[in-house]
């Protein structure tokens, strides 16, 4: 006999964009029995991306659970419902790559949808506000201890709204199967709002620009050496070449004329940077911890090479995936990752419209771009990024993002 399941699942957003997270529940549909939990924080997005979220989650842990059940799926999402039954076209380019994924989880004649009021789907509802209450706090939703039965299914997802594909579905299916976790699922959708730059009419106003700016040099940067957040005592100071450096990249923003505000990591190779421009701007600096570099743990001052011959199996799982951290308590790419996230969207809302320079380190301006994106993480690995270089990222009031830049260093020659 066929067994069958039950997915219940929700998305919420407190703002719609804000703060986002999802939930969902895998219930037995025999005994009633709460069989799987999912929930996570998401960052900044809208309902909808929250609510296709829950669903994903919500298929993924049935499956795991009985690949070859039959699926009930029971939300308070008509349009997700309507959308994923055939009823109803899926309009709007960026939630094709989520309706696509959801799609092949299961074969489709698996899986029936039912719509639901919100009063029925009160326990996916709770695991979402739970998320979203994690999230507020800094970190993400944990299985409470001593709960009735629910195995927590961990996606792994990082939170943060990232810009949808414009490709085909096909292509873009296969784009979010080389990462099921990336942030927001590669969309921030906005009924009937087309991603900016597709439709004439689309009035958006002023994006918010972040103009982000690699510190310029220290003794460490030229021998290649892990150089992070200062926890091992690493926090050099710019080296003579990174002092030129700043220089030169306070003039050329200054003949620019387009920088309004100042934000730096804590860090001091980012203040000295950042204050010798502001210096020349005429602007005060505002520093922002979000915007800190990785805590390499034990890795800090070496080189790869020396980690290599030290950790080897720590450096390959590192490698390997974005919830790996370096020896010794260092951070995982993905903690990095949640943390420029909350601070991409404290900053988006503090500065909105304006052009703003952020002066930080490798990891979190590939992060941005790569948020921006909708990469997956290993995309970290495959950009360069120049002492002093400078990248930039535009946001726009519909949730989407546009890379303008990246690793500019022409200031410098």
């Amino acid at each position: 006999m066929t067994r069958e399941l039950i997915v219940e699942a929700d998305g919420g957003s407190r703002g719609n964009p804000g703060p986002a997270g999802y939930g969902a529940v895998v219930i037995d549909a025999a005994t009633g029995e709460t069989l799987a939990e999912a929930a996570e924080y998401i960052g900044r997005a809208t309902n909808n991306v929250a609510e296709y979220r829950g669903l994903i989650a919500g298929l993924r842990a049935a499956h795991a659970l009985a690949p070859d059940a039959r699926v009930r799926v029971r939300m308070d999402s008509k349009l997700v419902v309507e959308q994923m039954s055939g009823r109803w076209k899926i309009k709007h380019p960026d939630m094709r790559p989520l309706a696509a994924e959801a799609a092949t989880i299961f074969p489709a004649p698996q899986v029936s949808y039912e719509w639901i009021p919100r009063a029925q789907n009160k326990a996916a509802d709770r695991l979402a506000n739970e998320a979203m209450d994690a999230g507020a706090k800094g970190g993400q939703w944990q299985p409470k201890r001593g709960a009735a039965a629910p195995t927590a299914v961990a996606t792994g997802a990082e939170p943060g709204a990232a810009v949808g594909s414009r490709a085909s579905v096909a292509s873009a299916t296969s784009a979010v199967a080389a990462d099921p976790t990336s942030e927001a699922a590669l969309a921030a959708e906005r009924p009937q709002t087309p991603p900016v730059g597709w439709a004439a009419s689309a009035d958006l106003g002023a994006p918010t620009t972040f103009v982000l700016l690699r510190h310029g040099e220290t003794a460490l940067t030229p021998q290649k050496r892990f150089s992070g957040s200062g926890a091992q005592g690493t926090d050099p100071e710019l080296s003579p070449a990174g002092r030129r450096q700043a220089e030169q990249v306070a003039a050329a923003l200054a003949a620019r004329g387009t920088i309004q505000a100042v934000v730096t990591s804590p860090l001091r190779r980012c203040q000295e940077t950042a204050h010798t421009v502001a210096a020349r701007l005429g602007l005060d600096v505002r520093v922002d911890e979000g915007l800190r570099e990785t805590d390499f743990g034990a890795w800090e001052g070496l080189t790869f090479a020396e980690v290599r011959e030290r950790h080897p199996a720590d450096l390959d799982a590192w490698l390997a995936s974005a919830k790996a951290a370096p020896t010794g308590g260092g951070e995982s790419f993905a903690t990095v990752s949640r943390r420029v996230a909350l601070s991409r969207d404290k900053l988006i809302a503090r500065y909105a419209g304006k052009t703003v320079l952020l002066v930080t380190h490798v990891t979190p301006v590939k992060t941005l771009v790569r948020l921006a994106l909708g990469a997956p993480p290993e995309s970290l690995f495959r950009m360069e990024l120049s002492a002093a270089s400078l990248s930039a990222v535009a946001y726009y009031a519909d949730g989407n993002a546009s890379v303008r830049l990246l690793n500019d260093t022409s200031h410098l020659r």
